[in-house]
């Protein structure tokens, strides 16, 4: 079945004369395979030799790790199971095409496609087929540096259930027994009451219904953590082999009691303790599952979720925006949009703000030379410091909406707020409207931020006749608080454009990238992860990637590069009447 994982680079096979003969046959008869249609336009598009660092050299010849990559592209265009994708490249003409494999090859174990992603995982490899698709895109001007991009996050599920305190208590503890009665069954015998515990721990959480009250669901917490720590103390004793403790569900049951309970030491000697939601660990820390622990529990947008979020970046050029003469292979779609491709992906854990990404996701353009000269984002990811700090680093102008002014001033849409006053930056003064100067202008941290405080002197401010419009002070003057200059001045100017109809039509571009946040649900099931840990989750979401990447320039391929928008039929009669 050709299961070998050893490799010795060598060009792609040619599509055999009779599998391109009844392939083509096949699909003269309805639209050309997306399959066909990638190794006709792009060719070998993942060579062997990229991939010799993962596999050896050595051993009977396997599966082309360039093969598989592609078969895996395609598993995710089709949203298709191992099992399911293995069932493709036996009997689908489409793939033997693209394969170049003759009629009669048997394909491979479904087997293969797992070893393959772990292969990739492990030699740091995940990222090698989106750069070898966007390294041939780039060829043929269809990506490029410069231009607009756009980039937004969703949340992902992890491939665990959602459990709650008392059930991931439960499951760990059930997880780590498991886990032992395989490795060393007799030395479990020994150490704990493998009857009584059987019952108790046999069967998964989720198969039983926990307690109806509270206080029999907190004692119930109790006796798992009794039962855990007495398990830890066998584990950890002199005599239990050292290797025990090494076990991976050994040492996930050992955090998840740290994070969870306490023992404390009194007169009538050591009692567990459940900690209390204030003495949690901080989201960033905690885990959420013992078989995932990479996963994290999120919060975005009033949705509460256990796993991971995506960051995804795609080219949204106008028509005149792109180069057409850059390549030939511009041809296909050049009277039309140039098609929006996927430039990069970052998948992170659930508790990672969008602010926090801003910065990465600029290093990961600009790894591949992709970065834009527009960047729209939503509010989530920009700050006036990054919006500086974008464009000095990178040449980037983030193309995002800023917070408001917060001043009581600005909220309540009456009186002097912060625009009201002039800030002459080299005197180191301001100047109020009614003419007067500050006396008092000192850096400060507010909040862990950089700032400046401006003060007006009480006796300047006591007796105008706008205090009320000013300042809600009884006795003080008042008081400014400015970020750095020239942080400050870009948060000014981005203020002021917001309240702008020409940028707000220009920044509506930045919704284009939700309808692709839906392609990917739709398409890949980017939604829930496929995969435990977060390499392998990512490794998931670059693979959807190139898979939506192919669907979107076999559409543009097809002259057909953005869906047309649906108008009901009551609708094409309202405008055909009022034409």
């Amino acid at each position: 079945m050709g299961c070998g994982m050893s490799m010795r680079p060598m060009p792609w096979p040619k599509v055999p004369e009779l599998t391109a003969q009844v392939a083509r046959a096949v699909a003269a008869r309805g639209p050309y395979p997306l399959a066909m249609r990638v190794r006709d336009e792009l060719g070998e598009l993942f060579a062997e030799a990229e991939f010799a660092e993962a596999f050896e050299a050595r051993g009977r010849p396997g599966w082309s790790p360039g093969q598989l990559a592609l078969v895996t592209v395609l598993q995710f265009a089709e949203n298709l199971t191992d099992r399911a994708a293995a069932h493709r490249v036996r009997y689908g003409m489409d793939l033997k095409y693209a394969l170049g494999l003759e009629l009669d090859d048997p394909g491979f174990d479904a087997s293969v496609l797992s070893e393959f992603r772990t292969r990739l995982v492990e030699h740091g490899m995940e990222e090698k087929a989106l750069d070898l698709l966007l390294t041939a895109l780039k060829d043929r001007g269809l990506v490029k540096a410069g231009g607009r991009q756009r980039t937004d996050s969703t949340r992902v599920l992890a491939a665990v259930r959602d459990l709650n305190r008392l059930e991931l208590a439960g499951e760990t503890l059930r997880a780590a027994l498991e886990a032992l009665a395989c490795a060393a069954p007799d030395w479990l015998a020994q150490a704990v009451p493998v009857r009584e515990w059987a019952e108790r721990y046999g069967p998964r959480i989720h198969s039983w219904h926990p307690p109806a009250s509270t206080s029999k669901r907190k004692e119930m917490a109790l006796v798992y953590g009794r039962d855990g720590f007495t398990l830890l103390e066998a584990v950890h004793a002199p005599d239990a082999p050292a290797w025990l403790r090494e076990l991976p569900a050994v040492q996930v049951l050992r955090t998840m009691w740290v994070q969870n309970y306490h023992r404390t030491v009194s007169e009538a000697g050591a009692e567990v303790k459940r900690r209390e939601s204030k003495d949690l660990p901080p989201g960033r820390l905690r885990l959420a599952s013992p078989y995932d622990t990479d996963a994290r529990y999120g919060l975005k947008q009033g949705s509460w979720w256990t796993g991971y979020k995506i960051h995804i970046s795609e080219s949204c050029d106008e028509t005149d925006v792109q180069d057409a003469a850059t390549g030939q292979a511009m041809a296909p779609g050049a009277d039309g949009p140039p098609p929006r491709l996927i430039t990069g992906i970052a998948t992170t854990d659930a508790t990672v703000t969008d602010a926090e990404m801003t910065e990465p996701v600029h290093h990961m353009l600009a790894a591949r030379d992709l970065l834009p000269a527009e960047h729209f984002l939503d509010s989530g990811y920009a700050s006036a410091e990054l919006i500086v700090a974008m464009k000095k680093n990178f040449g980037v102008t983030l193309v995002t909406p800023v917070l408001m002014n917060s001043s009581p001033q600005a909220r309540a849409g009456a009186g002097f707020d912060r625009t009201a006053f002039t800030i002459d930056w080299d005197k180191r003064q301001a100047t109020c409207p009614r003419g007067d100067t500050s006396t008092w202008w000192s850096p400060a941290t507010l909040r862990g931020t950089k700032a400046i405080v401006i003060k007006f002197d009480k006796e300047t401010c006591r007796p105008c006749p706008v205090r009320d419009q000013c300042t809600r002070s009884k006795t003080g003057g008042r008081t400014l608080s400015l970020q750095p200059r020239e942080v400050q001045e870009v948060l000014d100017h981005a203020r002021l454009q917001q309240g702008d109809e020409q940028w707000r039509a220009k920044y509506g571009t930045r919704a284009g990238i939700e309808g692709t946040i839906h392609q990917a649900v739709a398409v890949t099931g980017m939604r829930r992860a496929r995969y435990l840990g977060l390499q392998k989750t990512h490794l998931e979401h670059l693979f959807s990637a190139v898979a939506l990447n192919l669907i979107r320039l076999d559409a543009w391929w097809n002259g057909h590069p953005l869906d047309r928008t649906r108008v009901s039929h009551l609708a094409r009669l309202g405008l055909s009447l009022a034409a």
